[in-house]
C-alpha cells in the first residue's frame, strides 16, 4: 500500500501524468485498490502538471526597479518578487490571510503582541536556513527613521521585534490591530536573509519557487524553479521568462502570436475581440485597482477645498467607466474603499457629474475659468482618462492643461513629485492598510500629502477596535473625510481583466491584484 500513496502523492503533485499514473498502478495490479474518485477525469483534470517554460508580458517595468523590498512601485518588480520571495502570510483567492513562512500566529486578547511561528525546514536559495532573525532583519529594513520604504508607515505601530527562539518572532504594538496578519502579507514584506543590504537586494535571494538568473530592470527576468521549494503544490513552471512589455499593443499580439502565454492589463477595448479568439482565454475578476488624479492639499491652489470639490464634481465617471474600461469596472466616489472591501460603506452618496456645482465652488474659490496643470502617461487608460476629464471639465468652465510625460520613469520622476497628475493604486488585503498607506499623514506614500487630524485619530482608533459595528461606524467616518476633503479624483475601479492562452491552468482565481493576486508564476502550470 505504500506504493499507491508513492505514486498518489507524484500524481497529485504533478509528478506523474493521468497516462503515467495509470500505467504504473496496471503494471503493479493495484488499480482495485485506488479510489475511484482520483480516477476520474476531473480529478485528473485538476491535477496540477510540471514542466515547460512559461513566458509572461507585464504591463509594468521600469529601467529604475529594484529588488529592494521597499522600494516596489507597481506590480510589475512585485510579480517577480513573488517568484523569489515568500511572506509570513499570503492572502488567498478569498481575501483570508493564511499561513506561508508562518505555519501559524496568535495574538494577545488586546491584540497588541502578535506571536508568529516559522516552519522548520525552509531554506533560502543560497542555502541558509530560515530563522526569526531573518524575518526580523527583513522588517527591521522598513522601519526606522532613514528608513525610505514605501510600506513604513505600515509599521509605524509596531514598538518592537525580538526573536523568542529561532522559530517565534514576537511583534509588540503600540495599539491594537486584529489586522495584523493581513499587514505582514504586504507585498514589501518579503523575507530576505538576514545582512541583505546594498547590491546584494539585486540577488534576488528567497526562500521562493523560483531562482533568479537574470534581471534587466524594465526589459526582461529570468528564473528557474527552485528544486527544494518547500511549499508542496506549487511552483510548477521549469523557468519563467518575465518580459516587461509597456505597449498594450504589443502585449495584445505577442499573445495572439503565442510569443508569451500570458499577457497582464488587457485593453478593454480589444477584450471582447480577444474573447472571440479560440486560443486565448479572458482572466477577469473585479477588484479594487482606482484610476485616479491626485491632488496636493498643502500647495496651492489645491490647498483650498473649493478647488478640490470644483475638480471632483468636473468628471463624469459613469462616461469614463462606459468610454476607458468598456463596462469592465465600476464608478469611483472619491474613496479608495470601495465594494470589494469588508468596511465598505455603501451609504455613501454617489458623487455625481455636475458642471454647475463645480462652478458653484470655483466661484468660492474666487475663481474663474481657471487653468490646471495635469501631468500623466501614455500608462494604460491615463491618456483616454485624461483627456475625456478635460472634455468634462470644459463644461465647468475648468481648463485641463494636460502634460504627457513618458511612460518609463513615471513613478519615479512625476507621481509624488507634481502637485497634480494621472495615478492608480492597486488593491491592499484590509481597508486599515489601504487607508494608512494612502492617506495616514506620515506615509510615505501619501501622494495628495493629506494631514488631518480628526481622519488619523479615527483611523489609528478603528485599528485597535475589535468591535465590529464600532470598527465599521469609523472606517465609513474616514471614507466620508476622504471623499469630501481629501485630495484623491477617483474616477474608477477597474475589474483585473488579463488574458492567457488555453494552455495555462488554475484552481481559482484571486481578485486582490491582477495576474492571480500576482502570484500566477507559482499557482498556475500548463495542461
Amino acid at each position: 500500500m505504500s506504493e499507491i500513496k508513492k505514486l498518489e502523492n507524484l500524481f497529485k503533485q504533478g509528478k506523474l501524468t493521468r497516462r503515467e499514473f495509470i500505467g504504473k498502478l496496471s503494471a503493479l495490479g493495484l488499480m482495485v485498490a485506488v479510489s475511484p474518485a482520483l480516477l476520474s477525469s476531473n480529478a485528473m483534470a485538476d491535477a496540477p502538471k510540471k514542466g515547460g517554460r512559461f513566458i509572461q508580458g507585464l504591463a509594468t517595468g521600469s529601467t529604475t526597479d529594484s529588488l529592494d523590498c521597499g522600494t516596489f512601485p507597481d506590480n510589475g518588480i512585485v510579480n517577480l518578487n513573488w517568484q523569489l520571495r515568500n511572506n509570513l502570510v499570503e492572502i488567498d483567492y478569498k481575501g483570508n490571510p493564511i499561513p506561508e513562512l508562518a505555519e501559524s500566529w496568535e495574538a494577545t486578547p488586546d491584540a497588541t503582541q502578535w506571536r508568529f511561528h516559522l516552519r522548520k525546514g525552509v531554506d533560502f536559495h543560497n542555502g541558509k536556513s530560515l530563522d526569526a532573525e531573518d524575518v526580523i532583519h527583513s522588517f527591521n529594513h522598513h522601519r526606522g527613521e532613514a528608513s525610505k520604504s514605501a510600506a513604513k508607515s505600515l509599521l509605524d505601530a509596531v514598538k518592537d521585534i525580538k526573536a523568542d527562539g529561532k522559530q517565534t518572532v514576537v511583534f509588540t504594538l503600540d495599539g491594537g490591530n486584529a489586522d495584523f496578519p493581513a499587514v505582514v502579507s504586504e507585498n514589501h514584506f518579503a523575507i530576505v536573509p538576514a545582512g541583505t543590504q546594498g547590491k546584494a537586494w539585486q540577488d534576488g535571494i528567497g526562500t521562493g519557487g523560483y531562482i533568479l538568473e537574470e534581471f534587466v530592470p524594465g526589459v526582461r527576468a529570468f528564473t528557474r524553479r527552485n528544486p527544494n521549494y518547500w511549499k508542496k503544490g506549487r511552483a510548477h513552471f521549469d523557468e519563467i521568462e518575465t518580459l516587461y512589455i509597456a505597449d498594450t499593443n504589443s502585449r495584445t499580439n505577442a499573445l495572439k502570436s503565442g510569443q508569451v502565454n500570458f499577457m497582464a492589463r488587457c485593453e478593454f477595448k480589444t477584450a471582447k475581440l480577444l474573447e472571440r479568439d479560440p486560443n486565448v482565454q479572458i482572466l477577469r475578476t473585479t477588484s479594487g485597482f482606482e484610476f485616479s488624479n491626485v491632488m496636493w492639499t498643502d500647495t496651492a491652489p489645491y490647498d483650498n477645498n473649493d478647488v478640490r470639490m470644483a475638480l471632483k464634481y468636473a468628471v463624469d465617471r459613469e462616461q469614463m467607466v462606459k468610454t476607458i474600461l468598456q463596462g469592465y469596472g465600476t464608478v469611483g466616489n472619491d474613496n479608495p474603499i470601495g465594494p470589494t472591501y469588508k468596511y465598505h460603506d455603501p451609504e455613501i452618496p454617489q458623487r455625481q457629474y455636475d458642471p454647475d456645482k463645480a462652478k458653484f465652488h470655483l466661484k468660492k474659490a474666487g475663481l474663474s475659468n481657471p487653468t490646471f496643470d495635469m501631468l500623466t502617461s501614455p500608462h494604460s487608460g491615463f491618456d483616454d482618462q485624461a483627456l475625456l476629464f478635460k472634455e468634462h471639465a470644459a463644461k465647468a468652465g475648468i481648463n485641463i492643461n494636460v502634460i504627457r510625460k513618458p511612460k518609463d520613469g513615471y513613478w519615479s520622476n512625476v507621481w509624488m513629485k507634481t502637485p497634480f497628475c494621472s495615478c492608480h493604486w492597486d488593491a491592499r488585503p484590509t481597508t486599515d492598510m489601504k487607508l494608512t498607506i494612502q492617506f495616514a499623514a506620515e506615509s510615505n506614500w501619501n501622494d495628495t500629502h493629506f494631514k488631518h487630524e480628526r481622519f488619523n485619530k479615527v483611523l489609528k482608533e478603528a485599528r485597535a477596535e475589535l468591535d465590529e459595528a464600532k470598527r465599521r461606524e469609523m472606517y465609513s467616518e474616514c471614507q466620508r473625510i476622504i471623499r469630501d476633503e481629501g485630495g484623491q479624483i477617483l474616477h474608477m475601479f477597474r475589474d483585473n481583466v488579463d488574458a492567457a492562452d488555453k494552455k495555462i491552468k488554475f484552481k481559482n482565481l484571486a481578485g486582490n491584484y491582477g495576474s492571480d493576486g500576482v502570484r500566477n508564476a507559482e499557482r498556475w502550470w500548463f495542461d
